[in-house]
């Protein structure tokens, strides 16, 4: 186990594989918020699959494009049981398959089908002006949806000259409990997470949803404090088009998203040296002197708030506006003896007499 993390706080946004994602975070030793911001729903209504499959099924897909490991597993399973496998699968691989990304590669191997092409940025935009460079007019493309519509893709494809067939798999809906979300709102709100991680565009969209009248007030902390990390490039659309900067590895891997955050977030920390100690600030914690020490939030606002000035004194009163609402004078004085506590270094902070507080540096 790696402390590369530790001290730091993350937010999990996934449903899909969020307990994975959160195992790699927490064997580098950050604590992670899990708070889906949206859930997979099979098709309550198969319907519209079933009617999908019976096109394919009459006029063969020339070109079949697979978005998701989850969805091209879906549709088999969903075949299988209405005794369409077979003739669904014989009616695919003849086509020119394209798919998107290392997971629907491997489940179109596991469906018994064969790959053609993947595009290098796993992007829907590079599959797009692939198929239309290759020619497709003529030509009946299956599009298995990535959860929901795609019309930019689709009208792209039908100006071309292509015939699409969308295969609407599954689709996207609320978190069954919102409360989880709404408390990493919250956090990122007040800056009392360091990063935020995000595995789909819309799961990025669903948390601004769910901020409200907070958007704004998320959307600042995301293009300051808080870091957004982003499994690919398609995940981070909704979040760049918002001005937020995003950190996110070229390839898109869940491994490949954590040591992206490990190489990010200890840049982002703040070190000083006071009364011969020096201390790093982490997201909850302090190394001091290569010791982690983990604070509560008001000692560690206090701890903030004299570090980014360091060694100025600041009063009661410009540190009571570092803790939460309802505080008083009284509570900094709490915050600053719990923050002495805590260091394990009492001299780090001391006291100006009818002043305030600094940080004794050196």
């Amino acid at each position: 186990m790696r402390d590369d993390l530790a001290g730091f706080t993350i937010g999990v946004t996934a449903d899909q594989r969020r307990d994975e994602l959160a195992a790699l975070l927490q064997r580098r030793g950050a604590r992670v918020v899990l708070a889906p911001a949206l859930r997979i729903v099979p098709l309550a209504d198969d319907t519209d699959l079933r009617e999908a499959t019976r096109t394919c099924l009459e006029r063969p897909p020339d070109v079949l494009i697979a978005n998701t490991g989850i969805g091209i597993r879906g549709w088999l399973e969903a075949a299988e049981g209405w005794g369409l496998a077979e003739p669904l699968r014989a009616a695919l691989a003849p086509a020119y398959v394209v798919s998107r990304g290392p997971e629907a590669t491997g489940a179109v191997r596991a469906v018994g089908l064969h790959e053609h092409w993947s595009p290098v940025s796993e992007s829907c935009d590079e599959v797009v002006r692939h198929l239309v460079r290759r020619g497709v007019a003529g030509q009946v493309v299956a599009l298995q949806l990535h959860g929901e519509q795609q019309p930019e893709y689709t009208e792209a494809l039908v100006a071309a000259g292509a015939t699409v067939v969308e295969v609407p798999v599954y689709r996207w809906a609320p978190p069954a409990d919102p409360a989880p979300l709404h408390r990493l709102i919250d956090l990122v709100a007040g800056r009392l997470v360091d990063a935020v991680t995000f595995t789909s565009a819309p799961a990025a969209e669903a948390l601004f949803r769910a901020a409200g009248d907070r958007t704004e007030t998320v959307l600042e902390a995301l293009r300051g404090d808080v870091l957004a990390g982003c499994v690919g490039t398609v995940t981070a659309e909704p979040l760049v088009r918002r001005g937020i900067p995003v950190s996110a590895p070229s390839r898109a891997r869940l491994g490949a998203l954590v040591r992206t955050i490990v190489d990010e977030l200890p840049r982002r920390t703040v070190s000083v040296t006071a009364a011969g100690h020096v201390l790093t600030l982490r997201g909850h914690a302090a190394v001091v002197d290569g010791e982690l020490r983990r604070l509560a939030p008001a000692p560690m606002a206090v701890l903030r708030a004299l570090a980014a000035s360091p060694g100025k004194v600041l009063s009661r009163t410009a540190l009571l506006r570092t803790l939460p609402r309802g505080a008083d004078e009284h509570a900094v004085e709490m915050a600053v003896a719990r923050l002495r506590v805590g260091l394990k270094a009492p001299r780090v902070v001391q006291t100006v007499v009818k002043r305030g507080y600094r940080l004794r540096v050196d």
